[in-house]
């Protein structure tokens, strides 16, 4: 007789789990999706715990296929920060998960893109990244490689928009590149970025099977099998799981502290990285970019940055749980606050 295996919260696998997949046989989308499970129930988040974002495109169909429990807001075309932005101000008690595509996070979204980053919102943005706009037939978006060709169609002209180095720029407190294909990374950097106390995104390689899996794309599942430049090993240790029961791995590694208490080891594979400096992270980029390779791992973390929610100083309570009462000022409150203004 088979034992159903439960989390830290006593839950099963199955109360993580959402709706039937919709997308192509193969699609790089769905084992993200699977992941997110993973990653969640390994974590011991409640699911109604969690609000799921998305925008518009492939990739923003897959909420529907994972924590089917949790909230659920499925926003326009590039505009899923702002109403993140929103929803987040209003209950900071929810564990934010947005999933976006390149052309939604790329192209049209890239200017909310850049403001949820500057806030620093306390959420993880995970980008589903093909290089193709999927539910339109396939045409390039914003962040191909230049001389990248699909299985059919003219060869890209454009240079790419590369969404980490934007992001490190910005100073995003929790950056990093990933492979839908890579089970095991994906997972650690996931559950560490569900640990980090602010705006985490992960860039996620996620080729399509339909329109850009042939060899020659930059995109397709066997060019990153064989030119991902891995930055480093990962180990993820929840934070009520005792360090020396994990497998410490061999050589140097570095311990990253989580905000939830849990723990990010890292061992260097190659050139020694160092996640806190920025120049480093943009080097890296700059240098797997020019012998045609994608860099992965974390690329970039700081613990230091304020949130949105903290640089309002928003009360401990979230805003949607406060009584009218405790919203509206009295008359002399209000009063003193205009004082206040006249002041100043």
């Amino acid at each position: 007789m088979s034992v159903m295996k439960l989390n830290v919260i006593d839950l099963e696998k199955s109360e993580y789990t959402g709706g039937k997949s919709s997308l192509c046989p193969g699609c790089g989308h769905d084992q993200i999706s699977k992941i997110i499970i993973q990653a969640a129930w390994e974590n011991g988040i409640s699911p109604e715990g969690i609000a799921k974002m998305s925008g518009i495109g492939c990739s923003s169909k897959t909420p529907a296929y994972f924590l089917g429990k949790s909230h659920g807001f499925n926003t326009v075309h590039g505009r899923m920060p702002s109403v993140t932005t929103g929803a987040s101000m209003a209950n900071k008690s929810l564990s934010f998960i947005a999933v976006s595509g390149d052309g939604d996070t790329a192209s049209i979204g890239i200017g909310q893109f850049i403001h949820a980053i500057r806030r620093n919102l306390d959420m993880v943005y995970i980008i589903e990244n093909n290089g193709v706009y999927g539910l339109t037939k396939g045409q390039y978006s914003a962040t191909v490689e230049k001389g990248s060709k699909k299985k059919k169609g003219t060869m890209n002209e454009q240079p790419p928009i590369d969404l980490c180095a934007m992001a490190i720029n910005l100073g995003c407190s929790f950056v990093a590149r990933s492979f839908s294909g890579s089970k095991k990374q994906l997972t650690a950097l996931i559950r560490a970025a569900m640990g980090h106390r602010g705006m985490a995104v992960i860039d996620v390689i996620s080729p399509c099977v339909t329109f850009a899996n042939n060899d020659e794309s930059y995109k397709s599942y066997n060019y990153v099998k064989e030119n991902d430049e891995v930055l480093h090993m990962l180990d993820y240790i929840p934070h009520f799981t005792p360090i020396e029961e994990v497998d410490i791995p061999e050589g140097e590694y570095d311990d990253i502290q989580m905000f939830d208490g849990s723990t990010l080891r890292l061992e260097t594979v190659g050139d020694d990285h160092d996640p806190s400096d920025a120049v480093s992270a943009l080097s890296a980029i700059h240098h797997a970019e020019k012998e045609n390779k994608h860099v992965t791992g974390l690329l970039y973390y700081d613990d230091s940055m304020q949130t949105a929610d903290e640089e309002l100083g928003l009360t401990e309570t979230p805003l949607s749980a406060l009584s009218e009462a405790e919203l509206r000022p009295s008359e002399a409150e209000l009063a003193s606050i205009n004082a206040a203004f006249r002041g100043a």
